[in-house]
């Protein structure tokens, strides 16, 4: 089984300390399984190559990808790992490989199948929650605010009964919901939170907080990785 991390080039850096990498092997993925790429790595490789992909947080989506021009001075966005990553997300999709998003990856899984996002939430539809914790000396580990599931049939309905609490590090939101994906989860001021596929894809779920950091302390949030982990195995397993 390979694994692959998509993330921005600092993250990169960390290798093997970074918590997205972390997550996984507390739930078992061997380090050998896990590969950390990003858009420098874009002429080598491919949706094919892997069993799985995780897309992490990191850099805005440029909002040309969903007609719009950037707004906003705090809109800071990469276009080369965006190009990579609908890249990888159009591969995953063709093969029906397991996809997790954290984050920024909610957010270009969206605009992927087509959604909008708002650029800047305070801006744009002025939030009742703070949705950017680190600015007000928060941990990036803290549990803020409730997140309720709005479909308790869903991938995610069968970890998180009801609601929870989970930290939260963005300022851009789902907007429009691209077709072929449905809402699951929804902060208690009625953001987007979490969206899976709309139909029977072998797992697709992406969440806008960052479990990551959170699976240490929660057993729900270890059980998105671990269900993540579960198919990308069960994908492997049948080739």
């Amino acid at each position: 089984m390979r694994i692959a991390v998509s993330v921005g080039e600092k993250e990169k850096a960390k290798g093997a300390a970074s918590p997205y990498y972390q997550a996984l092997v507390t739930v078992g993925v061997k380090e050998g399984e896990i590969a950390l790429v990003s858009a420098a790595d874009a002429g080598r490789v491919r949706a094919a190559d892997f069993d799985g992909i995780l897309f992490t947080g990191g850099e805005d989506v440029d909002p040309s990808f969903y007609g719009e021009q950037r707004r906003y001075d705090n809109v800071h966005d990469h276009r080369p790992r965006d190009e990579f990553e609908f890249a990888l997300l159009e591969g995953a999709l063709a093969r029906r490989a397991p996809i997790l998003g954290i984050c920024r990856g909610v957010q270009m899984i969206n605009v992927g199948f087509g959604g909008t996002l708002y650029q800047d939430m305070k801006e744009d539809a002025e939030p009742k929650l703070d949705h950017r914790q680190t600015d007000s000396g928060l941990s990036r580990q803290e549990p803020t605010h409730g997140v309720l599931v709005t479909d308790p049939e869903s991938s995610l309905g069968s970890i998180v009964q009801g609601s929870c609490r989970v930290n939260s590090l963005h300022h851009q939101a789902v907007k429009r919901v691209g077709r072929g994906l449905k809402v699951t989860a929804r902060s208690e001021d009625g953001f987007v939170e979490a969206v899976e596929a709309a139909d029977a894809y072998p797992f697709l779920m992406a969440v806008q907080w960052h479990p990551e950091e959170m699976v240490n302390d929660s057993a729900p949030q270890r059980e998105i990785f671990a269900q993540f982990v579960q198919k990308c195995r069960e994908g492997a397993a049948a080739k």
